[in-house]
């Protein structure tokens, strides 16, 4: 189950790197068209948060229900989630149509940046059905044990934007404006995948007519549990917005276009862990629903010695070859030099989130919501934006006293997430060996 998740959130990576790489390499213009991407990520980012809230909400609960053998409720909550998905689609469309430019300058543009943002968003807003469609219902094939068909949906976008992407930056000479088109039709190829699928043959869940009328007894349920994925991504586009704010307050347009860089390399981190959990999940909410807490634990402990070693090691190569990194994304030397340094700090202690991922997708997976929402809005909300802002104080090199409040919220936060998971995690599985004593045992454990 983890191998294809992870293969999938590696690719999408690349998906959304592979932009930054080609617009970093336009002659003339490169530095600022990548200083112009990274100032649209806030509103890419807040794309993929709502879609998110439904998938990353929904498919937890069908898995559950699926383990309790209620298909049908199953089937109501993909056909529920996704017209959630749709109504989002048609709203967020509109807002960012109408509102784009002002929300542009908020999140860091500068007169230099804004032209090349503006190109970018324009085009990247009329794809928004697909992202929320392509990220919120891929998210239920996972959830069915198709994890082989769930990364096809992200090679299918990521091959032909990969493709499409040199095609339109160069040899049509679009620039970014290319990049954006590129990526509008990758996520149709694969959105198109996604709906075919759950109307088809193969799928144990099949998407309904029927079931696409919000019925509140339903999507609320899931969209409480969505709630902390929504808010870990929703988050980092406030956090894009006060980094990039506070970046070009004190370093201007370089230090800002850095930023874009040092996010590309949080993404490596976060989403191949994020592809670990989602092949967890299933397995940890089929098994909690069917009350078997020693498949609870097992798959959990796998999960977190998983996490651990591949953020410990990618967290080396980041810590040892910072400058060779940064080349993917920029030639100028000195842009260069000061990503490393900036890249250093940023990523200091990426090694410990490998518990942080690990423990807070288990709450999910398990149904506890308020637990995973409170911490991803701890770590983001209550530790990191007012370290942004409060640690300038206190260095002489104000810019990179920005990048440094990253590390310091994460060590703090992760000893957090470890202790309350070790006591409620303890207190969960107690409570599901009371209640298999008094139950039988419904469904085979995958």
């Amino acid at each position: 189950m983890a191998v294809p998740a992870i293969t999938a959130q590696v690719v999408n990576v690349l998906y959304n790197v592979v932009d930054r790489i080609y617009i970093g390499h336009i002659p003339g213009t490169g530095k600022l068209s990548l200083t112009g991407l990274g100032v649209c990520m806030p509103l890419i980012l807040l794309i993929s948060a709502f879609a998110a809230l439904a998938g990353m909400g929904g498919a937890p609960r069908a898995s559950i229900m699926l383990g309790r053998n209620d298909k049908e409720e199953a089937e109501r909550i993909l056909g529920n989630c996704t017209a959630l998905l749709l109504l989002v689609s048609l709203t967020l469309t509109v807002l960012f149509l109408l509102f784009a430019k002002p929300f542009l300058l908020t999140f860091g543009a500068s007169e230099n940046t804004i032209p090349f943002a503006m190109d970018y968003m324009r085009i990247y807003t009329f794809g928004t059905v697909f992202v929320q469609l392509t990220l919120g219902l891929n998210a239920f094939i996972t959830a069915q044990g198709f994890a082989k068909i769930s990364m096809k949906t992200i090679l299918i976008g990521a091959v032909t934007n990969i493709i499409l992407d040199p095609i339109f930056i160069f040899f049509f000479g679009m620039g970014v404006k290319g990049a954006a088109l590129a990526t509008v039709f990758s996520q149709a190829l694969s959105a198109a995948w996604v709906l075919r699928f759950l109307t088809g043959k193969q799928t144990i869940l099949r998407l309904q007519k029927k079931y696409l009328r919000l019925r509140a007894k339903t999507i609320l349920p899931c969209v409480l549990l969505g709630l902390s994925p929504f808010v870990m991504q929703s988050t980092e586009s406030i956090l894009n917005i006060c980094f990039n704010s506070s970046l070009l307050k004190y370093g201007g347009d370089t230090a800002v276009g850095a930023m874009t860089i040092l996010t590309s390399m949080m993404q490596f981190t976060m989403l191949p862990l994020s592809g670990l959990a989602q092949g967890a999940q299933p397995i940890t909410g089929y098994n909690f629903g069917a009350r078997k807490p020693e498949r609870v634990r097992e798959s959990f402990r796998l999960l977190l010695k998983s996490c651990v070693a591949y953020a410990g090691g990618l967290w080396l190569i980041i810590m040892l070859f910072p400058r060779q990194v940064s080349m993917l994304f920029a030639g100028d030397a000195a842009f260069l030099d000061y990503t490393a340094r900036a890249l250093r700090i940023y990523m200091a202690v990426g090694f410990v989130m490998g518990m942080q991922i690990a423990c807070q997708q288990t709450f999910i997976a398990i149904g506890n919501a308020k637990t995973s929402l409170f911490l991803a809005i701890y770590r983001k909300i209550i530790l990191l934006i007012p370290l942004i802002y409060i640690l300038p104080r206190f260095f002489e090199k104000k810019d990179m006293a920005v990048f440094l409040a990253e590390p310091v919220a994460d060590f703090i936060a992760v000893t957090t997430t470890v202790l309350l998971f070790a006591w409620q995690f303890k207190n969960a599985l107690k409570d599901l060996e009371g209640s298999a004593l008094n139950a039988p045992a419904r469904g085979s454990a995958p």
